[in-house]
């Protein structure tokens, strides 16, 4: 939840000197771009691939599922759902979650096949949401998710990512609160159910405008991951080729 920390400090060399950075970032949350690894989360069952959370994560690490694995990069195709210009508002709210089927209704009328291995960035208008109270941040603290309430991804979106084969969802706005039912996970069950890897937090507006203006919602999407060995994750600054 928290914003990445940032100290400088200059040293003297003489006539002249240089300075240096220190960065602390507790990166999972709302705040910053990240991507979740698939040791990340999971459920009363399993982690990914059914292992067990309690063998595999440890103070040391994660043992399984960590995100040095994609230190290497991840190159797919990117596809852009762009809901609020679907909808014809300025972005989605807390009364109107995005279902799988509106997503499925996206594709039809813009007439996109999502082929296996797609990534797809579902933008949500986080940052009008946010222009309409400066003062309310986006996310609540950490608790139930039946209590906590924000706007985004209604867990009916599961069955779209399974069934389209995608291997990386992009979003602004995450998990619409609360879920609704009685699971510790919306949509990102995505990651211990199916897989998948989840980039929390994109700045989507600036994409969603250049596709607009580009006549095109498809793109080359690059994600390189930091090589955090047992890591859960990692700040993430994703890009897109036309």
């Amino acid at each position: 939840m928290l914003p990445a920390q940032h100290f400088m400090k200059t040293h003297p060399r003489g006539k002249g000197g240089f300075s240096a950075d220190y960065y602390g970032i507790y990166y999972h949350g709302v705040a910053s771009t990240h991507i979740d690894a698939l040791c990340h989360t999971w459920d009363d069952e399993a982690m990914w691939n059914g292992r067990d959370p309690k063998k595999e994560i440890t103070f040391d690490g994660a043992s399984f599922g960590s995100v040095e694995h994609w230190a290497e990069g991840i190159i797919t195709r990117g596809v852009m759902l762009d809901v609020p210009r679907h909808r014809g508002v300025p972005c989605v709210t807390e009364d109107t979650p995005v279902h799988g089927w509106e997503l499925d209704d996206i594709l039809t009328k813009r007439g996109i096949r999502l082929e296996p291995g797609d990534a797809i960035c579902v933008y949500s208008g986080r940052e009008a949401w946010q222009a309409q109270d400066p003062e309310r941040p986006y996310g609540r603290p950490f608790g139930p998710p039946q209590q906590n309430k924000r706007p985004g991804l209604h867990v009916s979106c599961l069955p779209f990512l399974r069934d389209h084969d995608v291997s990386v969802l992009v979003w602004d706005m995450l998990d619409h609160l609360p879920i609704g039912y009685d699971i510790p996970w919306a949509v990102h069950a995505a990651i211990f159910a199916y897989g998948v890897a989840l980039l929390d937090n994109a700045l989507l507006e600036p994409l969603a405008k250049v596709c607009v203006e580009e006549k095109r919602d498809e793109f080359m999407l690059v994600i390189s991951p930091l090589r955090v060995v047992g890591g859960t994750g990692s700040p993430a600054n994703p890009l897109v080729v036309f």
